[in-house]
């Protein structure tokens, strides 16, 4: 059972989330659940990997909010499909805010997990809100590694300069009223570089997942705010929860779910490799998904 909500964010931008909340089979309004708060990809909405995700997990006991990110999906706020990682950031624990408002949900045992820039997204939520007492990862993306280090982290980071300079001149062509568009996947199957992306291109532009609200860029301005940012900065001394890391063994992002896993100052941590899948297997895959299931149900059960 699932219903549509509306969360009001307390961020600064007035922004409101357009969510899904999801309950347990046999639920009952009089009782108190453990709760997971799911985070979309860059690029995604809530009908697509986090709600998949947070529907499977609701049946496995928990009450799930999957949630459109603030500017983008039916969340609202302008300019439209800005990917401010410091606001999606906040938007995680806007959502906690919302669960603790509910009798049902026991407010001391909140989790929350996300997929791609979505757990990354997570885990500095985590860094920041120690009301999230467990995370789970999936095919992790710090977004700030990504376009400065590159998909499969060889590019240094004064290499990425350029990029900043791009994103101040759309600033600028932004002020002249210029619409400046910046792809969070490749727009076309032809910008694939390889067969891993060419599959992300799949997801979001073909019947294999593709939904209206999903345009699969970014506003070029929020370069500005992601190149410099590290969703794992201080990692080392407040991320303290329970940690589960899954990834693909052949995954070109796998490099930044080890780096989380490195840093963070949590002694109780897991990461489960799903042999064979790459980053895009891991988003709808049946078998990749019911895997990673299989292991965020029991982590999230034991540690909430």
């Amino acid at each position: 059972m699932s219903e549509n909500i509306d969360i009001t964010t307390l961020n600064g931008y007035g922004t409101t989330l357009a969510a899904v909340i999801s309950f347990p089979p046999d639920f009952d309004a009089s009782k108190s659940y453990p709760a997971i708060v799911v985070s979309h990809p860059g690029g995604g909405v809530k009908e697509q990997t986090a709600g998949l995700y947070a529907r499977k997990l609701a049946e496995q006991g928990f009450v799930t909010v999957a949630y459109d990110a603030s500017f983008q999906g039916a969340s609202t706020g302008e300019p439209r499909q800005l990917e401010n990682p410091f606001i999606r950031t906040e938007d995680v624990s806007a959502v906690v805010d919302h669960l603790t408002t509910l009798d049902y949900v026991d407010s001391d045992r909140i989790g929350a997990m996300g997929i791609c820039a979505g757990a990354g997204y997570t885990a500095n939520a985590a860094i920041d809100d120690p009301r999230i007492k467990a995370v789970g990862t999936v095919s992790l993306v710090n977004i700030g590694q990504m376009f400065r280090n590159g998909w499969t982290g060889d590019v240094a980071d004064a290499d990425a300069a350029p990029i900043l300079e791009q994103a101040a001149q759309a600033r600028t062509t932004d002020a002249a009223g210029q619409d400046n568009q910046f792809p969070l996947a490749p727009m076309t199957e032809e910008d694939a570089p390889n067969e891993e992306l060419r599959q992300a291109w799949e997801y979001y532009h073909t019947p294999r997942c593709e939904h209206p609200n999903a345009p699969g860029y970014m506003t070029t301005r929020s370069l500005s705010q992601i190149i410099t940012y590290d969703a794992f900065h201080k990692a080392e001394a407040f991320f303290t929860q329970p940690l589960l890391v899954i990834a693909g063994s052949e995954a070109g992002s796998k490099w930044m779910s080890d780096d989380l896993f490195a840093r963070v100052a949590s002694q109780d941590k897991t990461f489960h490799v799903v042999d064979g899948a790459n980053h895009m297997d891991m988003y709808d895959g049946e078998k990749e998904v019911a895997e990673a299931v299989a292991e965020l149900g029991p982590f999230f059960a034991a540690k909430l």
